[in-house]
């Protein structure tokens, strides 16, 4: 479930999007806001995974409140202006939505949201500790591209380094968090490291990986 609020000074607009939000069965709308300050003033004291934002209000634009925002927190920009989108989109918005829009319009970048609050980390931990012939090294999550197996061995690579671990494959998959997928059955990949997917392989950087027909369907 993605817990949502609102901020928009338009009072029509707030309705359109609570409208939308109650048919989008996994979206929580838990406030909205007609007052900027009043939206930012609920932000420091509860979390909340995705804000709807009106880009042109009184007092702050909703340019800068994003700005202000904890980096986890998504941000769907809503707003009549097309001149805002290159700007919304330099902030990392998860989507831009050009009023008036649809329903349908709605529920995409809704999706979106969601696929992109599964490929944050979660509140667990952001690093493992492998055995190498060197003693036990931390590798941060953040920096690991790919997981190969070989055996009872499994390669770990990140950008410029390449550790190699006794361990089976099962063992690895129950350490790592849910956004490294196999591709392969020799390979899981980091997801949120994926530069371009072909049908038959992944680019992640300057390495290759494999996708095999039977996880093809993995990242569609």
């Amino acid at each position: 479930m993605i817990k949502a609020i609102a901020i928009d000074d338009e009072s029509m607009a707030l309705e359109v999007v609570k409208a939308h939000a109650s048919k989008v069965p996994f979206l929580d709308l838990t406030a909205v806001f007609s007052d900027a300050i009043e939206g930012l003033e609920y932000l420091k004291n509860e979390k909340v995974d995705l804000v709807f934002l009106d880009i042109n209000m009184p007092d702050i634009s909703g340019i800068d409140l994003a700005a202000m925002l904890p980096k986890e927190t998504l941000v769907i920009f809503t707003t009549a202006y097309s001149d805002f989108a290159v700007k919304g989109f330099e902030l990392e918005a998860t989507d831009y939505l050009l009023k008036p829009f649809p329903l349908s319009r709605f529920l995409k970048s809704c999706q979106r949201a969601q696929e992109w609050k599964e490929l944050q980390p979660s509140d667990g931990p952001d690093h493992l500790f492998i055995k190498t012939s060197e003693g036990k090294i931390k590798i941060s999550f953040g920096d690991l591209l790919f997981c190969e197996a070989a055996g009872n061995y499994v390669t770990f690579q990140l950008e410029d380094q390449k550790l190699i671990s006794r361990m089976t494959f099962k063992e690895l998959e129950s350490m790592l968090p849910d956004y490294f997928i196999k591709t392969h059955r020799s390979y899981l990949v980091n997801k949120r490291k994926l530069d371009r997917i072909e049908r038959h392989q992944v680019h992640l950087g300057k390495y290759v990986v494999p996708i095999s027909v039977t996880f093809s369907g993995v990242l569609d």
